[in-house]
């Protein structure tokens, strides 16, 4: 049996938000690869498999072992908070693909399993539902330079979208915030409500 690499999403950390797909996806598989935190979300689902746990910032290794691990036969599931398509393994995972020349139709085979983002149950959560257009901003700078970050928000905030803001703030990461509510004012009322989830 050829090996298979399921890219999960196991939504944003109650069992409840996981979709059928994700269990199934993680029930076939043999070994379980993530970063400690993620695993843990699914630890009653994993009884009896391979578990391969990482610290963040692994990410690049991660992907490698996992399609390794399913390069050599096996079935793996990458898993993800939320949907992984999201800020997630699945970008990572098909440059990396990508770059070892994979064919989609004869290569290793590879299943995103989308799942329920933190975005939408935080909107659910407060009550304010995402219904029209929408943008999503993450204040990470580490992969994208803060200067692109900050054009980002300022067209959001002219386009008059809903904005859901991601990874606002870290140890180093202080000023980024601040700086983005400084922008939204600039379009933006004083009253207008933020959620903080």
């Amino acid at each position: 049996m050829t090996g298979k690499l399921f890219i999960v999403g196991v939504g944003p950390g109650h069992h409840d938000h996981m979709t059928f797909r994700a269990k199934q996806a993680i029930e076939e598989s043999d070994t379980i690869v993530g970063y400690e935190t993620y695993v843990n979300l699914v630890a009653d689902l994993i009884e009896g498999k391979e578990v391969h746990r990482y610290a963040m910032t692994q990410e690049v290794e991660r992907a490698h072992q996992c399609i390794d691990l399913a390069k050599s036969g096996k079935m793996v599931s990458l898993v993800s908070s939320g949907d992984p398509g999201i800020y997630g393994m699945a970008g990572l995972i098909y440059e990396i693909l990508a770059e070892e020349g994979w064919d989609r139709k004869t290569g290793l085979r590879v299943e995103i399993v989308p799942g329920v983002s933190s975005l939408n149950s935080c909107a659910a959560l407060v009550g304010s539902p995402l219904m029209t257009d929408f943008a999503v901003v993450s204040m990470s700078d580490l992969l994208v330079p803060w200067e692109i970050i900050i054009k980002r928000v300022e067209a959001a905030a002219q386009g008059d979208f809903v904005i859901v803001i991601y990874n606002p703030a870290s140890k180093k990461r202080i000023h980024q915030l601040q700086d983005t509510r400084k922008i939204l004012l600039k379009y933006r009322s004083p009253n207008t409500p933020v959620a903080i989830v």
